[in-house]
């Protein structure tokens, strides 16, 4: 790699490089490669490579394109997902030990719907164990497969979760493209802590097959990347359907700014310079109010721990090979290894062996006030607008065990719990950590909300990269 070379790369310059004739997709995938080897030790970003098969993708988009025969703009780019995602050659654990013996033999939809698209699957990432759903007291990043995910902008600083290692990864330039999953902030919480794009979409848009769960009524996967023009581009490959944002005009458009409470100056400056570059430009700005953290949190939790207790032995029970299948196997598992519980419990898992059944009137109730309290709070986030921004999170924590976390901004239940989509993108660095600003919308509004950020994005300006590991170019070999 040529250490002269300053430029990162996003997935459209290094389809533009691809293009021209510029740089090989195979002389790309093993820039990345080497740049995994480099800093994995030092992020552990990424739990596994399957080097071999991407050489032989990377190869094969080489004669495509050699051919004339190019399947599209993300043919020969490089992508990693996130460990809970099935895929042929990758261990799919979920960062958890009890999954190590059973690798899938096949993929999941969603990575059908990338290897069709010529992306260049690398490997996949690192997380926060079983998507972060298995101790209240977790530390986020944390599984015992891949170890600590660490903060490229200050490795002593946790990066969230549960997409940790994807986050992490696009930032600390390990690959242009990364899926990530959520649940409830699990991507854009992540994102804006580690200084990327996090698009979580409307719910249903992106199969769900093939994905560890913990919920099929909040779990999707979405795009983690460089930029808005990224992130969309793969969401047209992950949902299967052409995305075609339309140029966002902000003269006139009506946007809502939901301030949360008890915000630092520091960080409550990121949100005001963002909402006076949208005034700037045109935008129609009016203050929202709704809570940080709604009052449906506790009945949205009780639900998650129902349908998770259903829906993760049901999906053990189909995975081939040799696996704990059921809660008391699982307890079981993690008392009688020396790794799962050496920095928290699992006290969430033995919550759901005794979880009122998915469908009970217990669940039922719970549900129904969950989704009822947050599309309260997505109303009272938007204020009568289409659109509303607020704070992602506030700058990384140190990294911490056995101890709840607080992390600080919680602004993704209302999008999470209704299914809407939301998006986070770079918005500045407090104390040198990075801040996100989030977009949130309606249902099926994914479209207008991408356009939407592009515009942002292109007013908030290009952020910072994290120090030491800005990622010099492919060479020619």
């Amino acid at each position: 790699m040529s250490s002269s070379a300053q430029t990162p790369l996003t997935a459209a310059e290094a389809g533009q490089l691809l293009a021209n004739g510029a740089v090989t997709a195979v002389e790309l995938a093993r820039h990345y490669l080497d740049r995994i080897a480099e800093f994995g030790p030092a992020l552990n970003a990424v739990i596994a490579t399957d080097t071999d098969r991407a050489l032989r993708a990377a190869a094969d988009s080489d004669a495509r394109r050699g051919s004339g025969k190019s399947l599209g703009p993300l043919d020969g780019i490089p992508i990693l997902i996130k460990d809970n995602i099935e895929a042929a050659g990758l261990p799919a654990t979920a960062g958890s030990r009890a999954l190590l013996s059973s690798a899938p033999l096949t993929d999941a939809p969603l990575v059908d719907r990338l290897r069709a698209a010529g992306l260049v699957l690398l490997g996949s990432t690192n997380l926060s164990e079983w998507a972060n759903f298995r101790s209240t007291a977790s530390t986020s990043g944390w599984s015992a497969v891949g170890g600590q995910t660490r903060n490229p902008y200050d490795t002593s600083r946790n990066t969230s979760g549960s997409s940790s290692g994807s986050a992490v990864a696009v930032a600390a330039r390990l690959a242009p493209l990364a899926v990530g999953t959520e649940t409830d902030g699990s991507i854009v919480h992540p994102g804006g802590i580690c200084g990327v794009v996090g698009f979580k979409p409307t719910l249903g848009t992106v199969p769900g097959g093939g994905i560890v769960p913990i919920a099929s009524r909040q779990d999707t996967a979405g795009p983690m990347t460089r930029t808005v023009a990224d992130a969309t581009a793969l969401y047209a490959v992950l949902s299967g359907r052409p995305i075609r944002p339309r140029p966002s005009t902000l003269d006139g458009r009506r946007v809502a700014i939901w301030r949360p409470n008890q915000l630092s100056p520091e960080v409550e400056a990121v949100l005001s310079r963002a909402e006076s570059l949208l005034r700037e430009a045109g935008c129609l700005t009016q203050e929202s109010r709704a809570e940080t953290s709604g009052p449906f949190d506790d009945a949205e939790f009780q639900a998650l721990v129902s349908e998770f207790a259903q829906e993760l032995p049901a999906y053990l029970a189909a995975r081939p090979g040799e696996h704990p299948r059921s809660w008391p196997d699982l307890l079981a598992f993690n008392r009688a290894d020396d790794v799962e519980l050496s920095m928290f419990s699992d006290e969430i898992f033995g919550l759901a062996a005794e979880a009122p059944p998915a469908g009970s009137d217990k669940h039922l109730a719970a549900r129904a006030e969950a989704d009822s309290g947050a599309a309260q709070a997505l109303n009272a986030a938007l204020g009568g607008c289409d659109l509303a921004i607020t704070l992602s999170n506030s700058p990384a924590w140190p990294i911490r065990y056995g101890d709840s976390e607080s992390h600080g901004v919680l602004t993704s239940s209302p999008c999470a719990v209704t299914g809407s989509p939301s998006l986070t993108m770079p918005a500045g660095l407090v104390h040198g950590l990075p801040v996100g600003i989030s977009v949130l919308g309606r249902r099926g509004q994914d479209e207008d909300l991408l356009s939407f950020a592009a515009a942002l994005e292109a007013l908030l300006g290009s952020p910072v990269a994290p120090p030491e590991m800005v990622a010099s170019r492919p060479e020619r070999t």
